[in-house]
């Protein structure tokens, strides 16, 4: 059996799917408006040097990587043995080598990776055009606006994407997360302005 499959079938018994879908878009929204408030905090600041700013928001996308996995393990891996105990103990049978005893291993390993890798990937895909002028390309809009954009960018997708598990209107959820987005922005600048 395959390993993706190996891992389906882990999610399947476990109930698990909706789990990794919630904390993949929940974590990568945080990972991005924190990044967003992070630059948004820059441009309204005195100027500082790219250096110092990608190493604050690669500092911040770390931070956030870490606390996912670690704060989703420890609480999956709790959750994942009280499931597992109450089943053993309404079959009154071991089940620890079963796939339901696999799943209590692995799928908290699966839940921490996703909600860990979640806000670390969007962090690193929003803070890119800050590493891109670093390496020396010539960017259209300056960094700080650039990875702006791409956080809103993120946030939108991230709300098309729950548009459509949610089966409704892909665009307007879109917009809605846009709309946080927007507020924070708002707030950021009414704020330290």
């Amino acid at each position: 059996m395959s390993p993706l499959r190996r891992i389906n079938r882990l999610l399947s018994v476990s109930d698990s799917h909706g789990i990794l879908r919630r904390y993949l878009v929940v974590n990568g929204f945080d990972g991005a408006l924190a990044m967003l408030g992070l630059i948004i905090g820059f441009l309204v600041s005195e100027p500082a040097e790219l250096d110092m700013v990608t190493n604050a928001c690669l500092a911040t996308a770390i931070a956030l990587g870490m606390s996912g996995v670690s704060s989703a393990y420890v609480s999956e891996v709790a959750e994942r043995k009280r499931e597992l105990g109450r089943l053993e103990d309404s079959m009154i049978s071991d089940l620890g080598e079963s796939a339901h005893g696999r799943a209590a291993r692995w799928v908290p390993v699966l839940v921490a990776v996703v909600n860990g890798g979640a806000p670390l990937v969007i962090s690193l895909l929003i803070i890119l055009p800050l590493w891109l002028v670093q390496a020396g390309f010539s960017l259209p809009v300056a960094p700080l606006y650039l990875a702006g954009a791409v956080a809103g960018l993120m946030i939108c997708v991230l709300g098309m994407l729950l548009g459509r598990i949610a089966d409704v209107s892909w665009v307007r959820s879109g917009l809605q997360t846009l709309l946080v987005a927007a507020v924070t922005v708002a707030l950021i600048y009414l704020l330290t302005g």
